[in-house]
């Protein structure tokens, strides 16, 4: 239900009205004391009573006092949180910023764990229910800009970094749209979008890719922060089940066979410790959605994550694929998505749950067929062999599912996600 713009002042936890409440008791005050010492003839008679026992010009300029405490002390808090909003960048309407600031602040501890587009949606959505959110994203990505910056820069794959920074950032602001901006000509330009130089230039000037994700961060004031899983120069491979061996991350879906393992060289990559930090600290861990080998799954190859995600006192949960991908997970169900996590995890504990979507558009684009690209079966038997519950509901975007087409919608993953964890909290 939407309500009027102003109506939003009312909003519980803005910490505002508490202090407009206290300007305004301290007014009373100092007026009932301004007019009881000037003693007009109603006040007069009003306190005549009680002028033998107390004296009143001493009451007067007692109450003036206490109300006027009460009027700065207000003044001095609502300035102070309305100023509040003008910290750092932001910009915007200030009823909106102070939600952020003030509401959003209050938020669980989210840990979101992907790569690729379906984390970036997941944000877009989270960052409406809480500004204490980590990503962690995948660092495997050798393809595109990223790839040819990574093979001739010796950086880390920015791309997947850079969409989720802009995720956690304001859609509309001009700095946003210049990060995610994309040279479609220019010799050694074309390709490249101007967040993944920027992050690429920063990198090698500080000479450290997380330092150069926070103060991107900090340009585009993110609600959270972002975060690679590792610092090593992880590169994936893919062991199928007719015994071909395929490295790297783009090269995994073109090779049309069955996954049988996926594995990391270097074997041991090492987790960034305020990946782990933020693990063990977090309320909620979100998984998904997203490419289950070479976004996900990458993840929890670094063996520290998989062992924080799997003794987190945090409520976990997996966002699964609408769609099965071709080359990755053909023919895949709801619990084939679950047992490949629980497999490369090498525990089942790093599940409590998994979001499914039950609808889907009766005139599904026939370009999904083409591509060998079908609904991912919900096979409840087999799931309730994992061990995992099972949260569904409508999770497309509407405006796509028009047109035939099947993603999932940020506000309406982010709401199931929330509704699942509150859920949850209340049965402690």
């Amino acid at each position: 239900m939407k309500m009027p713009k102003d109506a939003g002042w009312l909003i519980p936890g803005l910490e505002v009205k508490r202090w407009f409440a206290l300007i305004f008791l301290g007014s009373v005050f100092i007026i009932a004391g301004i007019l009881t010492l000037s003693n007009p003839e109603q006040v007069y008679h009003l306190l005549k009573d009680i002028k033998t026992s107390v004296n009143v010009d001493v009451v007067a300029t007692l109450a003036i006092c206490i109300g006027a405490l009460f009027f700065f002390k207000g003044w001095q808090k609502t300035n102070l949180s309305m100023l509040d909003i003008h910290t750092g960048k932001e910009k915007g309407h200030v009823l909106e910023t102070l939600y952020r600031r003030k509401k959003l602040n209050k938020g669980p501890k989210v840990v979101a764990i992907g790569g690729g587009t379906g984390l970036s949606m997941l944000l877009k959505g989270i960052k409406k229910i809480t500004n204490n959110i980590t990503a962690v994203v995948t660092v495997g990505d050798d393809g595109g800009s990223s790839g040819r910056l990574r093979e001739e820069m010796g950086v880390l794959p920015p791309g997947d970094i850079r969409n989720c920074i802009a995720a956690l950032a304001d859609d509309e602001d001009l700095v946003t749209k210049l990060f995610q901006y994309r040279f479609d000509v220019g010799e050694g330009l074309k390709g490249h979008s101007f967040g993944n130089l920027f992050l690429t230039a920063l990198c090698s000037i500080t000479g450290d890719m997380v330092r150069a994700v926070r103060e991107s961060s900090n340009v585009l004031s993110i609600r959270g922060r972002v975060l690679p899983s590792t610092l090593d120069n992880m590169k994936l491979v893919a062991e199928m089940e007719d015994g071909r061996v395929i490295h790297g991350e783009s090269s995994i879906p073109e090779a049309h066979g069955k996954i049988k393992r996926l594995y990391t060289e270097p074997a041991e990559c090492k987790a960034l410790p305020e990946v782990i930090d933020a693990i063990r600290s977090a309320d909620l861990i979100i998984m998904g959605p997203g490419s289950l080998y070479t976004s996900v799954i990458p993840n929890l190859l670094i063996k520290e994550i998989a062992s924080a995600v799997a003794k987190a006192r945090a409520k976990k949960i997996y966002v699964c694929n609408i769609m099965t991908q071709t080359g990755e997970t053909d023919n895949y169900s709801v619990a084939s998505h679950v047992n490949a996590l629980i497999d490369h995890a090498g525990n089942s504990d790093i599940l409590d749950a998994v979001l499914v979507n039950n609808s889907i558009p009766q005139n599904i684009s026939p370009a999904y067929a083409k591509n060998r690209s079908f609904p991912v079966i919900l096979d409840t038997e087999n799931l309730k062999h994992t061990g995992i519950k099972l949260v569904s509901g409508k999770l497309i975007e509407e405006e796509e599912s028009k047109n035939g087409l099947v993603r999932h919608s940020s506000s309406r993953v982010a709401r199931a996600v929330y509704y699942w964890y509150k859920k949850q909290m209340r049965k402690k």
